[in-house]
């Protein structure tokens, strides 16, 4: 169904949220948002040559980040009252498990690794 949404979970040390939320914060993003934008734009760097891979789906809205508050509150609201955590969890969706999969497929051809001296994911040189 288009504009269907799922929800994405990931883990990340705590110190890589907060800077994470800070660049968020300077960008006037929400967290959620940043981490989606951040990883369609490391995407752009791997995507094939040719036209033979899935095309990536366009935005369903005119925000070109596809953030679509107010349908996303009125949809939760549809199933009765909701709590502000409840709103917040409809609303911004969780891209953590999006996030995690795409490091891990990252790591998994050597693009990236987890580097604990360096304070975090790091490029490999392939």
């Amino acid at each position: 169904m288009e504009g269907d949404r799922q929800s994405v979970k990931t883990y990340v040390p705590t110190e890589q949220k907060d800077v994470w939320r800070d660049h968020a914060d300077e960008l006037d993003m929400s967290l959620s948002e940043f981490v989606r934008t951040m990883v369609q734009a490391g995407r752009r760097g791997f995507a094939p040559t040719d036209s033979t891979g899935p095309e990536e789906p366009a935005s369903e809205t005119a925000d070109p980040r596809g953030h679509d508050l107010e349908k996303g509150v009125r949809t939760a609201l549809e199933s009765g009252p909701c709590s502000w955590d409840e709103l917040v969890e409809a609303v911004v969706g969780d891209v953590e498990d999006e996030l995690e999969a795409t490091l891990d497929d990252l790591q998994e051809r050597n693009r990236i690794r987890y580097s604990g001296r360096d304070g975090g994911y790091v490029l490999t040189d392939e």
